[in-house]
């Protein structure tokens, strides 16, 4: 949920409009684990295959209505393009996969943490990947999130792998997103193309095998699967048009509205045990956004004086 990689927003101002949708998407994304929690009695491969599935006819036709056909037929007719349209692909199903799971094991909480340290892993990233210099101020937010993880790790007597998994999955999906030369909608259409075979073979296995859930289990099962694409399309094209709306230091604080709402549903409404150890790791990667946002704040004010 945090940090996508679309076209840059607006640095000159916040639009009214642009925080209506931005905010929207992120309520909507904040809901989603009720929505997973319904269908978790269906496996989370074919929950991921009927998210890929339904998502190609809402974001096709969008973008069919709006017109932004021709970076798709570029990206369609570049080798290298597509190549790095399979890399991000491969990276969201991994996401996909990893949340869907975790929220019908009962491991919401997880997934949240995964979510508010995704910032903290893209930064570090930089500074390994691009050689970008870290600043004081983040290199102790990363300390701090650092000794988060060692904290639960030790209390698990292993790594918080969903956690890790959600946070580095959807970070490397972002860094290699950002080398797509093709607009948000359609970088993921492209993809969910790219994903729309494998996905219908193995649907139409499941169901010729007995092993599915589309139209044999019941209509609440079938709409729940149809509705896969809904709740996974229509949140991404919400918020890729409020992005670009919006300055980057804006969407950094509200890019935590998602997890946040996480959190609150893992322990209040999935009543997830949330101990002393967990309240500990929280606090500590609490602490480390509200270093990370201020510093991000900060610098933003500091480089609008410059430029006024």
């Amino acid at each position: 949920m945090a940090e996508r990689a679309y076209p840059g927003p607006a640095e000159s101002g916040d639009s009214p409009r642009g925080v209506v949708l931005a905010l929207i998407a992120y309520l909507l994304w904040g809901l989603l684990p009720f929505f997973m929690k319904a269908v978790a009695h269906i496996p989370a491969p074919e929950v991921i295959a009927h998210r890929i599935i339904w998502s190609l006819p809402i974001v096709g036709g969008y973008i069919i209505f709006l017109g932004r056909t021709a970076d798709l037929k570029r990206a369609l007719g570049n080798p290298r393009m597509l190549a790095m349209a399979c890399v991000t692909a491969a990276l969201i199903t991994v996401n996909w996969g990893i949340y869907v799971w975790a929220i019908g094991a009962g491991r919401a909480l997880e997934a949240a943490l995964g979510y508010y340290i995704n910032p903290l892993i893209s930064v570090l990233l930089g500074a390994v990947l691009l050689k970008e210099k870290l600043s004081p101020a983040q290199m102790v937010a990363i300390g701090l999130a650092a000794a988060a993880v060692a904290i639960l790790t030790l209390q698990a007597g292993g790594l918080p792998w969903v956690s890790i998994g959600l946070a580095l999955s959807w970070a490397f999906y972002a860094f290699f997103r950002k080398t797509l030369p093709v607009g948000p909608n359609q970088g993921f259409f492209l993809e969910v193309m790219l994903l729309a075979g494998p996905a219908l073979v193995y649907i139409v296995w499941l169901e010729t095998t007995g092993g599915g859930h589309f139209g044999d289990t019941g209509l609440v099962d079938l709409g729940l699967l149809i509705a896969c694409g809904v709740v996974t399309a229509v949140p991404l094209l919400i918020y890729a048009n409020g992005a670009k709306l919006l300055k980057l230091s804006t969407i950094g604080i509200m890019q935590y509205i998602a997890p946040t709402m996480i959190f609150f549903i893992a322990v209040f409404a999935f009543g997830e045990p949330f101990g002393m150890v967990k309240l500990i790791a929280f606090a500590l990667i609490w602490s480390a956004l509200a270093v990370y946002t201020g510093s991000m704040y900060m610098t933003a004010r500091r480089a609008k004086r410059v430029a006024a």
